[in-house]
C-alpha cells in the first residue's frame, strides 16, 4: 500500500476539525444532530460531520451501523427528522434530490446504477445534461446550438473518460463492462455533475487488491484535480486508512469516534466494535 504525507487535522468553530489546508475556507459539508427515525426505529441519531473543501473523508462502521442512511439524508432521498444539512453553508431542508445535485453533491451506490442498455457514452452524457446549452425546440429541429452544445459535451465527456484511460469504450454498451470498469463509469458519472462533494459508497466492493491501489490512487488525483471533497463509506481497511484524513466511526446509528487514521485504529471502543479485538492491521 502506497505511503502519503501525513495530514493535520485542526479544529474549526463547530468542534469539528478539518484539514489544516482547507482552514482558510468554510466546510462544504456540515451536519448538526442529524437524525432521523423510521416508525419508532431510531435509525440515526445526533450525528455531527464537518468535512472540508478537499477533504477525503471516511464513514465506517458495521453493517446496519446506518451509513447508507446517512449518504440518503445527505442527498435528500430521506428527509431528517430532526437535525440540520449545510452544503456550502446553505440548508438543503426541503430540497429535491436533483436540487441538492445542482447544489454540488454526487453520489455512486452500493449496488451500481448504470443505465445498462445505454453506451458508456451516454451515461456521462446524461450527468452532463445540465451544461447541454438548448432547449426542447432547438433539439426537435436539430438547429446549429444543439450540435454545438452535444459537441462540447461530447468532448467533455471524453476528458472524464480520460480519466480512467475508458475513451476506447465510449461506445461499448455500460451493462457489457466488466464489474471493476462499470464502478468506475459510475464515479465519472457523478464526476459529470461537476459536484463540490462526492459521496462513493462502498466503491471497492468486489475488487481485487491492485484495482483497490489503483481505485486509491485515482480518488487522490480526483480530489487534487477538481479540488472537491470526497466521503466514502468502505470496509476495505486498508484503502480507507490508507487514503482517508479523517474518519467518522458508526455503530447503532450513533458516532462513535471521530479522527484520524492513527486514533481511530487505536480507539478501544473503535477496536471492540468494528475493527476487532485485535485491532486493524
Amino acid at each position: 500500500m502506497s505511503e502519503k504525507a501525513k495530514v493535520k487535522l485542526v479544529p474549526v468553530p463547530s468542534q469539528s476539525v478539518i484539514p489544516e489546508r482547507d482552514i482558510d475556507k468554510s466546510p462544504i459539508l456540515e451536519t448538526h444532530h442529524l437524525g432521523i427515525d423510521f416508525g419508532g426505529l431510531v435509525a440515526v441519531d445526533d450525528f455531527n460531520l464537518t468535512i472540508g473543501r478537499t477533504e477525503i473523508a471516511g464513514l465506517i462502521g458495521p453493517n446496519g451501523a446506518g451509513k447508507t442512511t446517512i449518504f440518503n439524508l445527505l442527498t435528500n432521498v430521506y428527509q431528517p427528522t430532526r437535525g440540520t444539512i449545510l452544503l456550502d453553508g446553505r440548508s438543503t431542508k426541503g430540497m429535491k434530490t436533483s436540487q441538492v445535485c445542482k447544489l454540488g453533491i454526487a453520489r455512486t451506490f452500493q449496488n451500481i446504477r448504470l443505465f445498462s442498455a445505454m453506451t458508456v457514452m451516454e451515461n456521462i452524457l446524461v450527468g452532463l445534461h445540465d451544461e447541454m446549452d438548448y432547449n426542447v425546440l432547438t433539439g426537435i429541429l436539430r438547429l446549429p446550438a444543439f450540435f454545438r452544445s452535444e459537441h462540447i459535451a461530447r468532448e467533455r465527456a471524453m476528458e472524464l473518460l480520460s480519466i480512467f484511460n475508458m475513451e476506447d469504450m465510449a461506445d461499448a454498451e455500460a451493462g457489457s463492462l466488466p464489474y471493476g470498469a462499470q464502478r468506475r463509469l459510475e464515479i465519472l458519472r457523478a464526476l459529470a455533475t461537476n459536484p463540490s462533494l462526492l459521496l462513493l459508497d462502498e466503491p471497492a466492493a468486489g475488487m481485487n487488491p491492485s484495482e483497490t491501489e489503483e481505485l486509491m490512487e485515482n480518488i487522490r488525483r480526483i480530489r487534487d484535480m477538481f479540488q472537491i471533497a470526497v466521503l466514502l463509506i468502505e470496509h476495505d481497511m486498508n484503502l480507507v486508512m490508507g487514503i482517508c484524513e479523517g474518519i467518522c466511526v458508526l455503530n447503532y446509528g450513533k458516532v462513535i469516534a471521530k479522527g484520524d487514521p492513527d486514533q481511530i485504529k487505536n480507539d478501544p471502543v473503535v477496536i471492540e466494535a468494528y475493527l476487532g479485538k485485535k485491532g486493524a492491521k
